[in-house]
């Protein structure tokens, strides 16, 4: 079987977690404040904030901004779903604007169409790791006045005009799920900001609310949330970062041996990459052509699993997802793009230690497999 996604674990993270297993400290020590500040090196920003998911690192910026209810957050229906169950979370609510049929991520010239007298923030997501159109946004939230929030939670790497992803807005995410560019033990997410006073509210609130890490105990000044980073998350975080060039290399490798493969194979398109921009390969996903269908996807998705390939689509529409149907009443037809796009996408078997002859036995079956629904 050839799995979705692997991550890549060596000695370096085994012996990392197991040095600070043989310590008393288990949370909230300094393998925190380690991770914490390589990772801001690395993305070049101030500060940073460890979390126990991507999810929680967004939520605390929603809640740090002061986002609250009856505003609006203008962002993407093609994400993964937390992009806009965060902003429900402070009960203000999600504006979608639909993407553009290139870069998949939220399309710059339709989003001022959707600006009120409610609008407090434009989140946008690096969709696959390929860099949001960060140059017009920063003008758009410049003009509205506006807070810029940036999903980066599949972008650990990526850059936009020689800057690193994580760097544009208020502040942004990085996510370390298991299929991301590095993990952290399973879960674990940060917040990246070049603004003290954000760092200092995400660190008190990730921490029950407490004053600051290392006062009192019991101590509690504002309403806060269990979303501390663990220190053996933090260990193999760091263990994964001193490798961080080696895997970006890694990644880039076996997407340029995908690409190799199917650039010339009529009935998809590869993904898409912007002119001197940096991707940091997330996922690597595909689009059939427009003459397929979602039920010719799902049925291409199913044949093959059955040959030992694991697939998937990515992403649905967040915008049809059941309860955002339910709540709001969006319906099919309202994003088009997002639609269309989404009912084509096949996400293949991509992670860092993929071998040529596993990517020749997925291409084969992939091709073998969409002629017969020619």
């Amino acid at each position: 079987m050839i799995p979705l996604a692997k991550p890549d674990i060596t000695d370096l993270e085994r012996k990392a977690v197991i040095e600070v297993l043989k310590t008393p400290i288990l949370s909230l020590g300094p393998k925190l404040r380690e991770f914490e500040k390589r990772i801001a090196d690395f993305s070049g920003v101030k500060y940073a904030v460890a979390t126990n998911s991507g999810t929680s690192a967004l939520h605390l910026i929603i809640r740090s901004l002061g986002i609250g209810e009856d505003d609006e957050v203008i962002t993407t229906p093609f994400s993964f779903i937390s992009s806009s169950n965060c902003i429900l979370y402070e009960k203000a609510r999600p504006v979608f604007v639909d993407i553009d049929s290139k870069t998949l991520n939220i399309d710059t010239s339709k989003i001022e169409k959707k600006i009120t007298k409610k609008t407090k923030a434009i989140l946008a997501v690096d969709v696959f790791g390929l860099p949001a159109d960060w140059g017009k946004l920063k003008k758009i939230v410049k003009k509205h006045k506006l807070f810029l929030i940036e999903d980066s939670a599949e972008a650990l790497g990526s850059e936009y005009k020689g800057k690193k992803c994580g760097s544009f807005g208020e502040a942004a995410i990085l996510s370390f799920y298991p299929n991301k560019q590095i993990t952290t033990a399973g879960e674990g997410g940060l917040i990246l900001t070049g603004n003290k006073e954000i760092a200092d509210f995400c660190c008190s609130v990730r921490n029950q609310g407490r004053k600051a890490e290392g006062s009192e105990w019991l101590e509690h000044i504002r309403l806060g949330y269990n979303y501390r980073m663990p220190e053996v998350c933090a260990a193999m975080g760091i263990a994964q970062l001193k490798r961080i060039n080696e895997i970006l290399k890694k990644r880039k490798k076996v997407a340029e041996i995908y690409n190799k493969k199917l650039i010339n194979f009529p009935e998809i398109e590869i993904p898409y990459v912007i002119p001197g921009v940096k991707i940091s390969w997330f996922v690597y996903v595909i689009r059939l052509k427009k003459k397929y269908s979602q039920k010719n996807r799902d049925k291409i998705i199913k044949e093959m699993a059955k040959k030992g390939i694991q697939c998937s689509n990515y992403f649905y529409p967040i915008h049809l997802q059941p309860f955002y149907k339910k709540t709001f009443g969006f319906k099919k037809g309202d994003f088009p793009v997002c639609e269309q796009i989404s009912q084509r996408t096949i996400a293949l078997p991509f992670y860092n230690n993929l071998k040529e002859k596993e990517i020749d036995f997925v291409v084969t079956a992939l091709k073998k497999i969409i002629s017969r629904f020619k």
